[in-house]
This record gives structure tokens, C-alpha cells and sequence, in this order.
């Protein structure tokens, strides 16, 4: 009696082969793209340009740049806000960055699958 289900010869067909190495290219590309992404730094600015912050691929700080006129003992708190916004800047472009690439290698796979890309 025949077996039932599975594929003749007990292999993987062609095309689940196929589907295999794909995805392993893919996987491959996206760990280079995140390697390249974490050697990038992204900077961004608030209050005209007055707090200058950097961040890398990796979202960690690397840089705060501040002019001198922004920088008042009185008016501390509006120092840390600035500094707040172009943080929150640089890292959202990080991700934006990091989302341009994740779709560019996937074609759009996933579609929105939760836990896919």
C-alpha cells in the first residue's frame, strides 16, 4: 500500500527547495543591510538648530551639539526639550531608515503579518 501525503522519492519538491533558498538569500541580505544600518549615524535638529543631536544604527546617542545662545540658566527646561525633540527626531529616522530597508529586500512580504517583517 502506498504511503499517503508526502512527496514521491521523500524529498522536498522543487519549488519548497526554491522557496528554501530564497529565504535564506533574503535572510543573509537583511543581516548585511542591519550590519550597514548600525554603522550609520543620523543627526536632527530642534529650535532652529540650536540642539544638535546624533545617534547611530544602533539608537545609541553619540553626539549632542549645543549653541551657545540656546544654553540659559533660567530657562533650563527648554534646553531639555530641545534636546528631547531632536533625539526623538534622529532615532525616528533611524527606524525610517531601517523600515525603507526591511521593505526594499522583502517586496513587501509580510503585508502586515504580525511577527513578519
Amino acid at each position: 500500500m502506498a504511503k499517503r501525503g508526502g512527496f514521491p522519492g521523500g524529498g522536498m519538491p522543487g519549488n519548497m527547495a526554491n522557496l528554501m533558498k530564497q529565504a535564506q538569500r533574503m535572510q543573509r541580505q537583511m543581516e548585511e543591510q542591519q550590519k550597514e544600518l548600525e554603522t550609520k549615524e543620523f543627526t536632527a535638529a530642534a529650535g532652529g538648530g540650536a540642539v544638535e543631536v546624533t545617534v547611530s544604527g544602533k539608537r545609541e546617542l553619540v553626539k549632542v551639539k549645543l549653541s551657545e545662545e540656546v544654553v540659559d540658566p533660567d530657562d533650563i527646561e527648554m534646553l531639555e526639550d530641545l534636546v528631547v525633540a531632536a533625539a526623538n527626531e534622529a532615532l525616528r529616522k533611524v527606524d525610517e531608515e531601517s523600515q525603507a530597508t526591511m521593505s526594499r529586500l522583502t517586496g513587501g512580504l509580510g503585508g502586515g503579518i504580525p511577527g513578519m517583517f
